[in-house]
């Protein structure tokens, strides 16, 4: 028998204690009823992943980096609104000066249109808010699927902050020629902000390799 009772050893292979119906156990001599609990519909016929010594410290690292992504993603309407109407404006007199003879747009469109911006930051916000609140739940709660899905999240982040880190020294020399400027702290600022989100999906990635899903492993049978 194995220690926890839950499989045996037939002289080949380990089988199940546990009957097909539920209903009996084998305690190595004969099957014996065991009640309703046996048949209990969270029955998998393996044995259950276990906590590691990392589980908990991972829990807390990505719950932990949702939470801050949720603060700073509302924050940002509140900052780029008014750093999109300066680019938004750059782009009108870049097309004046390309264009002379064409008027310029009136200024009660160029509202509608700073307003529409401002609405569609705060959508975003609220929308990808609320993805991170079901990471910190999925962590919470050690949701195998939510593993994977919080694995490729971060590993895009991973593709996309050493691209931030060109657009930091090459920002000014686009911006030249473009005539639209995106301030350089923009860049670098997404840039040490995902930092951390490299280093967690490195943590993730080992884990997965070394435990399973949230750093917890199965128990040996032997």
């Amino acid at each position: 028998m194995s220690p926890d009772g839950m499989y045996y050893w037939d002289g080949q292979t380990w089988k199940s204690t546990l009957s097909p119906d539920g209903r009996f156990r084998w305690d190595g001599r004969a099957w014996t009823p065991i009640g309703a609990m046996a048949a209990s519909p969270d029955w998998t016929g393996r044995p259950q992943r276990e906590p590691t010594s990392w589980t908990r410290p991972l829990q807390y690292a990505v719950a932990g980096w949702y939470v801050w992504s949720i603060l700073y993603t509302l924050t940002q309407p509140l900052w780029m609104s008014g750093m999109m109407s300066n680019v938004m404006n750059q782009t009108f007199q870049r097309q004046q000066q390309l264009n002379p003879d064409v008027s310029p747009p009136p200024a009660a469109l160029t509202d509608m249109i700073g307003n529409i911006m401002s609405v569609s930051l705060w959508i975003s916000a609220i929308l990808y808010s609320a993805v991170f609140v079901v990471a910190v739940v999925a962590a919470w709660r050690l949701w195998t699927w939510a593993y994977y899905a919080i694995l490729v999240l971060l590993g895009l982040t991973t593709i996309i902050v050493p691209i931030q880190l060109v657009y930091v020294f090459m920002g000014p020399a686009m911006g030249a020629f473009s005539g639209v400027a995106v301030p350089t702290w923009v860049y670098a600022l997404d840039f040490f902000t995902g930092l951390p989100a490299i280093a967690l999906f490195a943590w993730m990635l080992v884990a997965l390799i070394k435990r399973g899903p949230w750093a917890m492993r199965r128990p040996s049978l032997y």
